[in-house]
């Protein structure tokens, strides 16, 4: 079941940006890409727990700021040998709102 969240304006991200929407399950970092899309993604490196709202957003990924690993948007996967992912959640922009859907979080802390 889809629950779609109202998280504010596109305008809020700057482009290629990120704003950090706080959970109860965790702190979920929202991109926006140079070409007006946006992405959702847990805001925390697996690898050394960095801050990825933090990160270089290029293309469709981002650069974590602690040690340059590469995470695609779409997929949340690792580019490189290491096989790491981080999750990712629903995001689409609506009448120039972002919405996320937060079943896949509450999916998740359910677990």
């Amino acid at each position: 079941m889809t629950h779609w969240t109202d998280i504010g304006s596109l305008e809020d991200i700057p482009v290629r940006g990120a704003r950090v929407v706080r959970t109860a399950a965790g702190c979920i970092a929202v991109f926006r890409t140079s070409a007006d899309e946006v992405y959702a993604l847990d805001d925390t490196c697996p690898h050394k727990g960095g801050p990825l709202s933090e990160g270089i957003v290029h293309g469709a990924s981002v650069t974590c700021p602690l040690h340059n690993r590469v995470f695609a948007f779409a997929t949340g996967e690792a580019q490189g040998a290491d096989p790491e992912v981080v999750a990712t959640y629903p995001a689409r922009i609506e009448a120039g709102r972002i919405l996320l859907d937060l079943a896949a979080l509450k999916a998740r802390s359910a677990a």
